[in-house]
């Protein structure tokens, strides 16, 4: 008896060590997960995810999206797991050779032009740092060599004005330029580089100026801004809003430019923008669910508020947590308020929830720097 109540003690024991060993989820876990079998769902036999219930529209883009989101909540390519197996066909998908013209441009198949140029190669180059076989690893590589050749050749095109020095637009050859292209041709250039790839530094340097100019404010004599509450415009000399501003505060922070007065400025201002309150500590000028590009800001806003650490952290996490785990519906996916993002669709609003969420993990290469 003895015997057997000592072998059932030590069967305690064991149990509540497992126990403890198992780490806790919370609701993000438990709602990112949800988002990713969404996705999985949405996966077309050929690696692509497009929305079964929207357009075909993009997909190619779309595709990049949801592979990076499912990377950036920990799974991998080389998992042999329904996940990692989705995420081989996906890589797949993107680098077949008729989603790549000869020039390396991949906004021209799907339509998404340069905005989705930057895009796909960020994500094609994030993979790279993620347990993608040696025979994918190979074409990956190829593809994103030709697709940064494209993004320096595009940058290098003459412009209609000095303003728009540094920066990208809609097509390879403009001859201007707007921060929301800008932002996913400079964090794919920063992720190539930091898988090896060959990008000039003056690129880099020339893309930070770009991004510093389409900060709204004036200058002193030393060109530093006067304005130490403001945001960047969509270009230069345009007023900040919501989503520009939180992009320039990324692009600039993996960029490096962690403590530059356009960064401490913004992050303030953002602040006012998802936390403000007047006088009588009611709610104004907040930022809802139903703003205008809710989505596409709050992915940079989540991640770039993480980086300033401290109090922008936290409370950016309240925000963002807050906002999306209750508007996820019961099939995982998040449906935007904003009529313009729930045009892209389900892959889209829900790719990016979930990379807004993931800000806890720190799986995605590009945001340990």
């Amino acid at each position: 008896m003895k015997t057997r109540i000592a072998t059932f003690l030590l069967l305690l024991a064991c149990c509540a060590q497992t126990i403890v060993a198992q780490p806790v989820r919370d609701a993000v876990d438990t709602s990112v997960s949800k988002g990713v079998s969404f996705l999985l769902a949405q996966q077309r036999p050929d690696g692509s995810f497009v929305d079964k219930r929207g357009r075909d529209q993009h997909h190619t883009v779309m595709t990049a999206l949801a592979l990076m989101s499912m990377a950036s909540v920990g799974n991998l390519p080389s998992d042999q797991t329904i996940e990692g197996e989705s995420m081989r066909k996906a890589i797949d998908f993107l680098v077949r050779e008729d989603r790549q013209d000869s020039e390396g441009y991949f906004g021209r198949k799907d339509g998404s032009r340069m905005y989705g140029h930057g895009i796909i190669t960020l994500a094609l180059s994030e993979m790279l740092g993620m347990g993608v076989n040696k025979r994918q690893d190979g074409i990956v590589r190829q593809r994103c060599v030709k697709a940064v050749e494209l993004i320096l050749r595009s940058q290098r095109v003459r412009k209609h004005s000095v303003k728009y020095d540094g920066g990208w637009r809609y097509t390879p050859t403009s001859g201007d330029a707007d921060l929301s292209v800008t932002v996913w041709q400079t964090m794919a250039l920063r992720s190539a580089k930091n898988a090896g790839m060959p990008v000039p530094k003056q690129a880099i340097d020339a893309a930070v100026a770009y991004l510093k100019r389409s900060y709204k404010s004036n200058r002193d004599a030393s060109g530093k801004p006067i304005d130490m509450k403001s945001g960047f415009g969509y270009q230069p000399g345009r007023g900040p809003e919501y989503a520009t501003a939180a992009a320039g505060l990324l692009a600039l922070q993996v960029c490096g430019e962690y403590e530059a007065p356009e960064v401490i400025g913004v992050t303030d201002w953002l602040l006012d923008m998802t936390h403000g309150a007047d006088a009588r500590g009611q709610a104004r000028n907040r930022v809802n669910y139903n703003s205008k590009w809710f989505f596409y800001g709050t992915y940079y806003y989540a991640q770039g508020m993480q980086k300033r650490g401290k109090d922008y952290a936290e409370k950016a996490k309240q925000f963002t947590r807050g906002l999306l785990l209750p508007q996820q519906q019961n099939d995982g996916s998040w449906v935007s308020g904003d009529s313009q993002e729930r045009s892209a669709g389900r892959v889209y609003s829900t790719s990016m929830a979930i990379l807004c969420l993931s800000v806890k993990y720190h799986y995605l290469p590009i945001f340990q720097y």
